[in-house]
């Protein structure tokens, strides 16, 4: 732990003028405050805001945010108000203080719902400055680096939480030394199987590329300065996390990836960058679909370098990035690296798109978790960079759309979207976007946002826009639905209705308005009879609710699936017959359409089954279907899966034990073809969703007895 003076000391070694009152002031106040409290390590609790501060010391931050860093808990853990920390440091370090200040004091319903508003109020804060997410990413580094300290529950939901939320954060503002380090810790904790796998392979790599690593610099070097270029080549080795996604994305294997190495060539200006990647592309030849100018077209975090990958020296297959020395220290500290308070002015975070996005997301979210879903889509950021017809660029996730694209124009364009124009061309709303595509987005004040459109887009911005508009339309639909059934209901039954009597009964059924009731018969969360009987709780029976309760024993199941929470399928009318295609095997997580089908009730088939085709010229079959809420916590569902396995003693049997590490069960196994070498098999695996079985791909992936995995569509 850092003692008071060297962190003074450290603090002083990049800004000489700090106020070295303050700094000890609130090291001794943080000390004195936690006082005999003790972190899971045995640890004093006050070593841990101290280590946090010493984070923030390597990202050069200014005075303020080292004493918040210092005072970041003490709100939290103990006594201490924010008007005390305002009084005796000033208000700006109790405005930075309380914006990492976790919601600890409110009461929540669930785990999910206590993130997202956690996260909702990081924010909020971050957006009016952003040395709020610089405090909390050091906090939450320290946290890691000291997970190993706690409960084995504990720590899978706090790497989680990393994983999701904080590393993408990090990625978001360029710290990539900080996104790394956490992606590391939290691989480690939650993949074990694989991460070990991985730094095992990579070991031996390493130990077999002893002598290739300086030669290939050397040679490097050799080829820069033949050609008059000042130059510094380094080896850099992939992270196992990044190694890991990879293969995920790319559907590979470990052997199959040209990048675990890659070489960075920096030099001193812009030009020089350009005149080196002319040297190596003269000399090597060039990998197709490898190369990538993020200087012409930076990343949303401001990273700047050329991606190029070559046949390089000693014949190896090698990624070279190439950029100038401040594009170097951008990539690895990110915003931190040109932190600076100029005449007292704050780097407040709205100045960042990315995080005006998030608002705007927000905004239009109906719940904490909606917007917590959102903007982890938001905030990974594979990129597309697309073109306004008058140039200007825009960023997008891989598999983007041109109604993605409209509403990052904005969202007013997004809503009334019609069709787009390609590269020139007319082309369907549900085009994937390819890089360096020009698209022109063509609107109709008529227009609205359809459901259909939640199915292929992929932005958080997106999703959140046409659901909020699906939400309001719907309701407005529910409650004149509702409206007419108790309408029709009380004159059947020969009673008044009015709405002055819904107003009594407002409480019964949880709602604050009469559009409320309406919209819940409209549903079917309530029926018409309990609220004609809430209204006249002596009223008879009639013959007709007579009839319908006769009949309740033999549609028991069918009317309990009509209340909501309860449905594995949003969409369907209550009661519906339905069932999962076998010929895609829907997974929670994929998206999905639902056939009616004769006989059979609703057949459910991801968006991509090839035997939708079948369907094409009949439209009115087609039902616009989700995953309910039970879906991802209660279900058990079959995914199939295709397997190269190798033919030797033992290969199944290690197969069987990595799919059951991961808590996946064989429900069918069938040998397809065999050869002297391999053997091909289809395996259905019982699983949770869709992300736990893809957890189960990579984990085999990362095994030495399997050569090809992929998911078996059909």
């Amino acid at each position: 732990m850092l003692r008071q003076y060297e962190l003074v000391d450290l603090v002083k070694s990049y800004d000489p003028d700090v106020d070295e009152d303050a700094l000890n002031r609130a090291y001794v106040f943080a000390m004195k405050k936690h006082g005999a409290q003790l972190r899971a390590s045995g640890d004093p609790y006050y070593s841990h805001p101290v280590e946090v501060a010493g984070i923030l010391t390597k990202f050069k931050l200014d005075c303020a945010s080292i004493v918040a860093g210092l005072l970041h808990d003490t709100v939290e853990d103990t006594d201490t108000t924010l008007e005390e920390i305002k009084g005796l440091f000033g208000e700006q370090v109790a405005q930075i203080v309380d914006g990492v200040t976790k919601l600890a004091m409110i009461e929540q319903k669930s785990a999910n719902k206590k993130q997202a508003e956690n996260f909702r109020k990081l924010l909020l804060a971050m957006s009016e400055d952003i040395r709020v997410l610089l405090i909390k990413l050091a906090d939450r580094l320290h946290n890691m680096r000291t997970l190993h300290f706690c409960a084995p529950e504990k720590r899978a939901r706090i790497a989680k939480e990393t994983l999701d939320i904080y590393a993408p954060l990090a990625e978001r503002i360029g710290m990539q030394e900080v996104k790394s380090e956490l992606e590391e810790i939290a691989f480690a904790e939650l993949h074990k199987e694989a991460h070990d796998s991985i730094v095992a392979r990579l070991n031996f790599l390493r130990e077999q590329g002893n002598s290739l690593v300086p030669k290939i610099i050397a040679q490097l070097q050799k080829d820069m300065q033949e050609n008059g270029i000042k130059a510094t080549i380094t080896g850099r080795e992939k992270t196992p996390y990044s190694i890991w996604r990879k293969m995920q994305q790319k559907n590979a294997s470990f052997e199959q990836l040209c990048d675990i190495m890659a070489f960075r060539i920096c030099v001193d200006d812009v030009t020089t960058c350009y005149q080196a990647l002319g040297v190596v592309h003269s000399k090597y030849h060039m990998v197709p679909r490898r190369f990538k100018d993020y200087i012409s077209t930076p990343k949303p975090n401001g990273y700047k370098s050329i991606h190029t990958g070559v046949i390089g020296p000693e014949n190896t297959r090698i990624e070279i990035q190439i950029r100038t020395y401040e594009m170097h220290e951008v990539a690895e500290k990110g915003v931190a690296a040109h932190w600076a308070y100029k005449q007292g002015e704050r780097v407040v975070g709205k100045n960042f798109k990315w995080i005006r996005e998030l608002l705007e997301i927000l905004e239009q979210a109906s719940n904490p978790e909606e917007f917590l879903e959102n903007t982890k889509l938001e905030m990974y950021n594979d990129q597309v960079f697309c073109f306004t017809p008058k140039g200007d660029l825009i960023g997008l996730p891989i598999n983007s759309t041109p109604v993605d694209f409209a509403y990052a124009v904005h969202s007013s364009v997004g809503d009334t979207c019609v069709g787009a124009k390609i590269n020139g061309e007319i082309r369907p709303l549900r085009t994937i976007l390819q890089n360096g595509d020009q698209v022109d987005i063509l609107t109709s004040k008529a227009q609205h946002p359809s459901p259909e459109w939640d199915r292929f887009v992929v932005t958080g911005k997106a999703k959140a826009a046409i659901r909020r508009y699906v939400r309001a339309h719907k309701r407005e639909q529910f409650i004149a639905m509702g409206k007419q059934t108790l309408e029709r209901l009380f004159k059947g039954e020969n009673l008044e209705f009015s709405e002055k009597a819904l107003v009594n009964v407002l409480p019964n059924f949880e709602a604050e308005s009469i559009d409320d009731i309406y919209a819940k018969v409209g549903e079917g969360l309530v029926s018409g009879w309990d609220v004609l009987k809430a209204i006249y709780p002596a009223y008879k029976q009639s013959k007709l609710e007579k009839v319908v309760n006769s009949l309740k024993p033999v549609f028991k199941k069918t009317l309990h699936k009509t209340k909501k929470e309860d449905m594995q399928i949003n969409g369907l009318i209550p009661g519906m017959a339905v069932h999962f295609s076998g010929c895609c095997h829907p997974l929670p997580g994929d998206r999905i359409v639902g056939i009616v089908t004769t006989g059979k009730g609703v057949a459910i088939h991801t968006i991509d089954c090839k035997q939708l085709e079948k369907y094409t010229n009949e439209p009115e079959r087609w039902l616009d279907v989700s995953w309910g809420n039970k879906a991802n916590e209660e279900g058990v569902y079959t995914g199939r899966l295709k397997v190269m396995l190798a033919n030797e003693p033992g290969a199944l049997g290690e197969f069987s034990n990595v799919v059951a590490r991961y808590e996946g069960n064989i429900a069918n196994l069938n040998i397809v073809n065999r050869t002297i070498s391999y053997f091909e098999i289809l395996v259905d695996v019982e699983v949770k969703n869709l992300k736990h079985l893809t957890d189960i791909i990579t984990a085999l992936r990362a095994s030495k007895v399997v050569s090809y995995v992929s998911r078996a569509n059909q």
